[in-house]
């Protein structure tokens, strides 16, 4: 008996939601799913980008201020959304910060900061996103990355963070399935954005990131986790990645780990070096209250 796929979902005419908006993974997606017919509700903690970008979109687009950290910030979010366009068909939790330092002296609020963007956001945008998308039979998407499999040293609360997001993702994807709505999760190695590019320019990251390869170091493009975002929800695709290698490594978890763990064992000089940087930069200092190495990126897109 032949099967037959599921024709795309078409963003055209539907609405999305998308936290993290104001700059990154989350401006240039509200750009290429409203090219795409969408309309897009901007939700972030940069006002004043998130207004430019939707006058500069236009119509079907719409900022709203909100801290993921903030759960009722979300959903009035999440009601002025409804109210403006009637509905919301997709959610994209894309929010994130970083710090970068080890995990033994990073500033407390630093560690604790992350996990509540990274990890409790998330899970808060769901919670905010999740009635609409079910009674909609429409598509979730949460932001991972390949460090939800692999544990650097020195992003401890990111990696943590990443790492709780698949396996939320995973557990709402199982709960979700019978309503007809389906909740997706994005791997994503290093792109070229503000976080990944001021993060790479921290003391401790250059000391930690000379052996690594050069298609793992160096940042893809943006595109490719737009491309990659775009595919998903046409699929509504339970996972989605970017760039094209991060796929093989999702199912050689169980050896990533351990090899990593045993590069980093054979070299003790490299990561003390690393944590030596950060204190001698004095790191922790420099990065943004809120918004984190994001803020210091070298040219501010």
């Amino acid at each position: 008996m032949s099967h037959n796929p599921s024709p795309p979902y078409d963003v055209n005419g539907r609405t999305a939601f998308i936290t993290g908006a104001a700059r990154g993974i989350g401006a240039e997606t509200a750009r290429r799913l409203h090219a795409k017919g969408a309309n897009v509700a901007l939700v972030g903690l940069e006002p004043e980008r998130l207004e430019a970008l939707a006058a500069q979109l236009g119509d079907r687009a719409a900022a709203f201020e909100a801290d993921v950290t903030d759960y009722e910030a979300l959903q009035r979010a999440v009601s002025a959304t409804v109210e403006r366009f009637g509905g919301i068909d997709v959610g994209i939790a894309n929010a994130g910060i970083a710090y970068t330092g080890p995990l033994a002296s990073a500033p407390i609020e630093q560690v604790e900061r992350t996990l509540a963007v990274n990890f409790l956001g998330v899970w808060r945008t769901d919670r905010a996103l999740i009635g609409q998308i079910t009674e909609r039979k429409g598509y979730l998407l949460n932001i991972a990355s390949l460090a939800a499999v692999s544990h650097a040293p020195m992003m401890g609360p990111y990696t943590a963070a990443k790492a709780g997001v698949e396996a939320l993702t995973d557990a709402l994807r199982m709960e979700t399935a019978p309503s007809g709505a389906r909740v997706g999760c994005a791997y994503f190695g290093f792109i070229d954005t503000d976080l990944v590019r001021a993060g790479f320019a921290q003391p401790s990251a250059q000391a930690m990131t000379g052996r690594m390869p050069g298609f793992m170091r160096n940042p893809a493009p943006l595109s490719k986790a737009i491309d990659a975002i775009e595919r998903g929800i046409q699929r509504r695709a339970d996972r989605l990645w970017a760039p094209r290698w991060v796929g093989a490594m999702l199912p050689l978890r169980g050896l990533l780990q351990p090899l990593t763990e045993r590069q980093i064992r054979s070299e003790p000089e490299r990561l003390r070096e690393g944590v030596r940087a950060a204190e001698a930069a004095h790191e922790a200092d420099t990065q943004d209250p809120l918004l984190g190495v994001a803020m210091q990126a070298v040219s501010d897109r």
